[in-house]
């Protein structure tokens, strides 16, 4: 695995567990929790979310969903 695909899997494995731990966040909030721009987030999103891992129900509001996740 190449190192960008590597820290990009990190990141988002990280960006899952900040919004598990917070039961509730905002993109911005995740934006600033990691230092990255709102488009990065969103791209970290938008995989979270393509495999049911994370919701949406109020814009710019995500939750994580109620789908067992196995974190090696």
């Amino acid at each position: 695995m190449s190192q960008p695909t590597s820290r990009m899997l990190n990141r988002i494995k990280a960006v899952y567990l900040f919004i598990k731990e917070r039961k509730t966040v905002s993109t911005a909030e995740i934006a600033e929790e990691f230092g990255i721009t709102d488009r990065t987030i969103q791209r970290d999103l938008s995989v979270l979310e393509y495999n049911g891992l994370v919701d949406s129900p109020n814009r710019g509001r995500w939750t994580v969903t109620e789908k067992k996740v196995r974190i090696s």
